[in-house]
């Protein structure tokens, strides 16, 4: 599955994980602009990644974890901690 595709369903997963309507995000993004999102037509930004999360109430990496959890069928929630755990420890800071 695309990453775009698989973004728009990990936000609409978690907004109705937290039983969210798309008209809660009004101050954000319009109902449409959201819709639109979780369809996979739109390609927000890194700032809109951060609102929605906020607005959410969740952090950033949770939405574009679950995106990659969704794009790849058979990746583990382990696997791709570790796979970027490892990758973050090879950076020289």
């Amino acid at each position: 599955m695309e990453i775009q595709k698989a973004l728009g369903l990990a936000i609409k997963e978690i907004r109705l994980s937290k039983e969210l309507t798309q008209e809660f995000f009004s101050d954000i993004s319009s109902r449409t602009y959201m819709s639109v999102l979780e369809n996979g037509r739109k390609k927000p930004t890194v700032d809109k990644i951060d609102s929605l999360a906020n607005a959410i109430g969740v952090h950033p990496l949770t939405i574009l974890t679950l995106s990659y959890l969704i794009a790849n069928e058979g990746l583990s929630l382990a696997d791709l901690q570790k796979k970027v755990s490892d990758e973050l420890s090879s950076i020289n800071r």
